[in-house]
């Protein structure tokens, strides 16, 4: 099958092992992975902070850029969940434009749903013998309900030692601009989720998202926590021979 990565700004920019992980997968599983060098960022911050003509922008870019690939796969459930919610509001006024993002909204995917629902997998080869818990963000519980999808998948990595997380539908507290906005509240929110995190004992944290990681992994290193974020495709594109 043939895919197109979109990365999003914030792992091209921040975390680009994560797409480097998402790749290794796909074609460890036998798949076609292109980039497409006109990609750009979704927009999900311009349009949470009311920059509409910004946010457009960004959404034509992103239909221009991706207007005939089969098939879209995101590491990040932010992202996606922009594409899927905030997109048709965006385009409402231009009907054309509307169209387009209607019509290739369906073949967009986040990268766990991507492999249990599209490729109906959920032992993707991987082995990784660390202690584990997963973060389920706001976006992948909420807005994608992406339910067991990357619970499944990191069931099925070999050698892995899984705990639940205490308390994991609560949000980490990040949020994108909230964070910046709402300094005190956001610093309480990531308390609760490192007590939570801590409490399990794991060597890692997971998620399938890393703007969330990056907020918890900052507070976890500011304690000397010892504990890793890392995103799930990480996790997965982990072999015996790595």
């Amino acid at each position: 099958m043939q895919v197109s990565l979109f990365i999003t700004c914030f792992n091209d920019t921040l975390f680009p092992q994560t797409g480097q992980a998402a790749v290794a997968v796909l074609e460890r599983l036998g798949h076609q992975v292109e980039f497409r060098p006109t990609q750009s960022c979704c927009g999900q911050m311009h349009s949470n902070s009311g920059y509409r003509p910004e946010a457009i922008t960004l959404v034509r870019r992103f239909v221009e850029t991706f207007r005939d690939a089969p098939t879209v796969v995101v590491p990040s459930t932010s992202c996606t969940s922009t594409i899927r919610s905030q997109y048709p509001r965006l385009a409402a006024e231009d009907g054309v434009l509307l169209r387009e993002v209607e019509a290739l909204i369906p073949r967009v995917f986040e990268f766990s749903e991507f492999l249990t629902q599209v490729l109906k997998l959920e032992d993707v080869g991987a082995y990784y013998p660390h202690r584990v818990t997963y973060h389920a963000s706001c976006n992948s519980l909420r807005g994608l309900k992406l339910g067991g999808a990357p619970l499944a998948l990191l069931h099925a990595v070999r050698g892995l030692d899984f705990v639940e997380l205490p308390a994991k539908e609560e949000c980490c507290g990040f949020g994108g601009t909230f964070a910046i906005k709402n300094a005190e509240v956001s610093t309480a929110m990531l308390t609760d989720k490192m007590r939570a995190v801590l409490a399990t004992g794991a060597e890692v944290v997971t998620a399938g998202d890393n703007s969330c990681l990056m907020h918890i992994a900052g507070g976890l290193n500011r304690l000397q926590a010892g504990v890793r974020a890392m995103h799930l495709a990480e996790i997965l594109a982990c072999t015996d021979a790595a």
